[in-house]
């Protein structure tokens, strides 16, 4: 959508919601606020009719495709995620229901605002609220409320649902609709808002339920990058495969219709894994194997957004430092995002000499291990209230730490080298590592999962197994140790 449109769809949003314009100022959660907003600190409006929520098991009756797509996606899980889950007991132990539901407003939109989803678990839910982010969510957003929220930005699901209207269900779909849009089940109407990023916008900014710190603010980090300015929304990279994903990335090329699918594929591989464990436990093969595509594809992307530079620094002629630069070159928001303060994105590097003696590491962890005090990570350290070291998401309310990569960014780092005697060169490997989280954060999370999930019953998993790390990038250097020409900056070679 051109900028000029966008802002008279957010004008007539404004002038629809005026009426409501003092529903909030600054980082006040007044009365107002929370008379606009019904099921704060959700932000969801829903307008309740007689038209129910349709469970995705029936749209897939009619949208094979879309819904097998759908199905084996994370918005298909992202309520019975089980580190979700054991994140939600945790939050519901710590601060209570009252707050928990701005969590459940993104993860399981219908089953918060009908009040089904009273407490952390799976138990006793009806196919809808056990969905997460299904088909009827997203096709009856009718609008969103970003102009009226606390900071007067997308947060904490900003949108209103809209399942039906005049008792009879209506769907907003990004394209003109056909005739038979609908099949006489539901009727069809465009909304240009599903063609941008504004309809992600909603849950994919989060914000701290009293102060309004921006705990993830992925939508912010695309709407000031390159991407947005080139007209790259979120669905052109997280609604197609991994080619369509490479090319809309390096050239700005938007996707054709054709070419989007429902995969909503990220970064989040582990949920992928651990949702095939499940399908397979369950006798679900086929459902088990779409979960490994999903994962295989989170893993290629992560392999595909970032690049790594090796350059060697000399001072008086010897080599003293390597500078390695970390590149975002396909991510369209900051690398890591989301959960900065969880998620591990690091350097390993080796150095060695010419017989292969190792002279200097850093980073370096086997599957499973804390990472080394000396390594470099990109990602941010909460603080609490008293500014005090923090991770869990109610208690976090400033990064005393935040160090990530923009979109098309980088990030340099620094390692002094002491060379030994007679070494004349050096072989550098550099690998930039991911991981989720740390190894004892998804212990205690999976740990904290409610009664009701079984771990071993639903998952396979008699323990926690090591948390898989792909390697996003690796490059290897070879560089002299002296260099012999003065005003010569660079002596590397084989990069």
């Amino acid at each position: 959508m051109k900028r000029s449109v966008l802002f008279l769809f957010f004008l007539v949003t404004f002038v629809t919601c005026s009426a409501y314009a003092g529903a909030g100022t600054g980082t006040e959660n007044s009365d107002k606020t929370k008379e606009f907003y019904p099921y704060f600190p959700s932000l969801i409006k829903w307008n309740k009719s007689d038209v129910n929520f349709t469970p995705p098991q029936t749209c897939g009756e009619c949208h094979e495709k879309q819904y097998s797509e759908w199905s084996s996606s994370i918005h298909s899980v992202a309520f019975q995620d089980p580190i979700y889950q054991g994140e939600l007991n945790q939050a519901f132990k710590a601060v209570g229901h009252s707050i928990t539901k701005q969590c459940e407003g993104c993860h399981s939109p219908a089953g918060m605002v009908t009040g089904e989803v009273k407490q952390p678990g799976t138990a006793n839910l009806s196919p809808m609220a056990s969905a997460g982010v299904s088909c009827d969510i997203c096709h009856s957003v009718s609008g969103v409320t970003h102009l009226q929220t606390p900071t007067h930005e997308p947060e904490n699901g900003s949108f209103i649902l809209t399942p039906g209207e005049n008792g009879e269900p209506v769907k907003r779909v990004p394209f003109p609709p056909t005739q038979d849009c609908g099949g006489g089940f539901h009727g069809c109407v465009e909304s240009t808002l599903h063609q941008t990023s504004e309809l992600c916008a909603s849950c994919h900014n989060v914000f701290h339920y009293e102060t309004n710190f921006p705990l993830e603010k992925t939508y912010n980090e695309w709407k000031f990058s390159p991407y947005e300015q080139h007209g790259i929304q979120c669905q052109d990279c997280h609604m197609v495969d991994i080619k369509t994903f490479k090319d809309a990335a390096d050239n700005f090329r938007k996707p054709s219709r054709e070419e989007h699918h429902h995969y909503f594929n990220g970064p989040n591989y582990l949920l992928s894994y651990l949702s095939a464990g499940a399908a397979k436990k369950a006798g679900n093969d086929d459902l088990a194997t779409r979960f490994m595509l999903q994962y295989d594809m989170a893993v290629e992307r992560l392999k595909s957004a970032a690049d790594i530079e090796i350059m060697p620094v000399y001072s008086n002629n010897e080599l003293t430092e390597l500078k390695v630069r970390v590149k975002n070159i396909r991510s369209g928001h900051n690398m890591p995002t989301s959960l900065t303060n969880i998620r591990q994105m690091w350097l390993e590097v080796t150095v060695k000499d010419e017989n292969g003696k190792v002279i200097m590491t850093s980073g370096a962890v086997k599957d499973g291990e804390a990472l080394p005090p000396d390594t470099r990570v990109f990602n941010s350290d909460g603080m609490d209230k008293n500014f005090k070291f923090a991770v869990d998401p109610w208690e976090i309310v400033a990064f005393s730490k935040h160090d990530t990569i923009p979109p098309r960014g980088h990030r340099d780092v620094y390692y002094g080298v002491r060379i030994p005697e007679n070494v004349k060169n050096i072989t550098v490997e550099v690998r930039l590592r991911y991981r989720q989280a740390d190894q004892k954060i998804a212990e205690a999370l999976l740990a904290a999962v409610p009664e009701s999930i079984n771990l071993k019953a639903m998952y396979g998993l008699d323990k926690v197994p090591p948390l898989p790390i792909v390697d996003m990038a690796s490059k290897t250097g070879t560089f002299a140790t002296g260099c012999p020409i003065i005003g010569i900056n660079n002596c590397g070679y084989g990069q």
